[in-house]
C-alpha cells in the first residue's frame, strides 16, 4: 500500500523561516508539542485534518507539506466515492442521474462498479456533486491509510475504535489493511466516532487546493475571503439537519429582502 507522507524538514523549514518556535506552531495548529516534534522528525505520519491545520497555521497549501504517492490498494473505486457523496449530499440515485442527463439504472450500474463512465458523464457527475472530477478519479491516499492515521492520532486502539462505532475490532484490521472496504452505514459510523464527516476518507490530499487551481480568479477569490472562510468553517461542523435549518434560514432571507436591505 503507497501511502500519503508529509515532509517533516519542511514543515521545520517554514516554521523557522516564520520565526515560531515548536512550541508556539503547536498553539497555533492546535497540536501538542511532542506530537508536532515527532511529525518535524517524521516518525509519526499525520492525518489529513492535522495536515489542514498545520497547513493553516503556517499559511501554505496542504501540497507544501506533503510527498505523494499514488495507489489502487484499499482505495474506494470511483462507484463508491460517487455513492458516499451523494448519500451524504442527502441525493437520491434518481435526483443525480437527473441532474447528470443518464439514466438512473446507468448511474446504479456506475456506483456497483459494473460499468466504468466516459470522462464527460463523470465530469457532469462530480458537477451535480460539487467536486472536482479529480477527487473521484484519484486514488492518492487510501482509506484505511487514513483510519488507522487518525485512530493512531486520538489514541485509540482498533479495539476501542471498534467498541464505540459498534463494529468488531477484525473488521477495522480488515479497513486499515485494505482487504475490505466498508459498508456506507459502517463508514458513517467511524466518521461520527473519528469527528469527520465520510467524505473525509474519501476525498484526496490535495484535493481543495487543485479544485481552487481550476475556479477563475474571481470565485477564488471570493472563496479565500475571511468572511467566507469562517462560514465554511463553521459549516463543517454542522449536521445534516442543521446544515438544511441554515439553508432554509437564508432563503427565507434573501426572499423576505432584508438581504438587499442598504446600511
Amino acid at each position: 500500500m503507497i501511502s500519503v507522507i508529509i515532509r517533516g524538514q519542511q514543515i521545520r523549514l517554514l516554521r523557522e523561516e516564520r520565526g515560531y518556535t515548536l512550541q508556539e506552531l503547536a498553539s497555533r495548529a492546535h497540536l501538542s508539542l511532542s506530537y508536532l516534534s515527532e511529525i518535524e522528525r517524521e516518525s509519526k505520519r499525520p492525518s489529513l485534518k492535522t495536515i489542514e491545520k498545520l497547513a493553516a497555521a503556517l499559511n501554505v497549501s496542504k501540497a507544501r507539506l506533503l510527498d505523494g504517492g499514488s495507489g489502487k490498494d484499499g482505495a474506494l473505486s470511483i462507484g463508491e466515492k460517487i455513492r458516499v457523496i451523494r448519500t451524504e449530499k442527502g441525493m437520491s440515485l434518481n435526483d443525480l442521474a437527473s441532474a447528470a442527463g443518464i439514466s438512473p439504472s446507468y448511474l446504479s450500474e456506475i456506483e456497483r462498479g459494473s460499468v466504468y463512465p466516459s470522462l464527460a458523464t463523470l465530469k457532469q457527475i462530480a458537477r451535480e456533486l460539487g467536486v472536482s472530477a479529480l477527487v473521484l478519479m484519484s486514488y492518492e491516499g487510501s482509506l484505511g491509510h487514513k483510519l488507522k492515521t487518525l485512530r493512531e492520532e486520538y489514541g485509540m486502539t482498533q479495539a476501542q475504535l471498534a467498541r464505540a462505532a459498534g463494529v468488531t475490532a477484525g473488521l477495522i484490521g480488515q479497513i486499515e489493511q485494505g482487504k475490505v472496504q466498508p459498508s456506507l452505514k459502517t463508514l458513517e459510523k467511524l466518521a461520527q466516532v473519528m469527528g469527520v464527516t465520510p467524505c473525509y476518507f474519501i476525498m484526496e490530499p490535495g484535493a481543495v487546493d487543485q479544485m481552487l487551481s481550476m475556479m477563475n480568479p474571481e470565485l477564488r477569490e471570493l472563496l479565500m475571503h475571511p468572511n467566507v472562510q469562517a462560514i465554511l468553517n463553521m459549516a463543517c461542523n454542522l449536521s445534516r439537519s442543521e446544515l438544511q435549518f441554515v439553508l432554509q434560514f437564508i432563503q427565507l432571507y434573501k426572499q423576505s429582502g432584508c438581504g438587499n436591505a442598504s446600511g
